[in-house]
């Protein structure tokens, strides 16, 4: 791929498990990828990240479902209900492998259903999908 002009996107995480956010960073590392890396520990949290714009664009969200204070299906049809949030890229990252959250996510508009135990290789195969993601795929700007 020849070098281009754009932005690296950044990666928002929103998920309470601590061992998962540091094989990402990890992975991140390890890859050499510098994009913006963020952290929220639930929906609540992310999108609070999110509306007060905390996040640098564009960016790129991996979410889990199964999360305290507010499920990631729960901040899914909050952001597809929020105007300046609904063109958010979601990808869900969960260890849930029911064909009813698949369905619940898919049907808010995700980009993708990933689940955690068929990663592998860690989080290296992830990290490899969204950078090629986030360099062919044009990712919206929020106002």
């Amino acid at each position: 791929m020849t070098e281009q002009n754009f932005k690296a996107a950044s990666i928002l995480l929103v998920d309470d498990d601590d061992v998962d956010a540091m094989g990402i960073e990890r992975a991140l590392k390890k890859m050499k990828l510098a994009n913006p890396f963020y952290r929220a520990r639930d929906g609540i949290e992310g999108l609070e990240m999110l509306r007060n714009k905390s996040i640098e664009q564009p960016y790129m969200l991996l979410l889990d479902l199964n999360m305290p204070r507010m499920t990631g299906i729960e901040m899914l049809k909050e952001l597809r209900s929020d105007p300046t949030l609904r063109g958010t890229v979601v990808f869900v990252l969960t260890t849930s492998d029911e064909d009813q959250d698949k369905l619940a996510a898919y049907n808010e508009h995700i980009a993708g259903y990933i689940v955690k135990t068929k990663l592998d290789t860690g989080f290296d195969e992830l990290l490899k999908l969204l950078d090629c993601y986030w360099r062919l795929v044009e990712l919206p700007i929020n106002e």
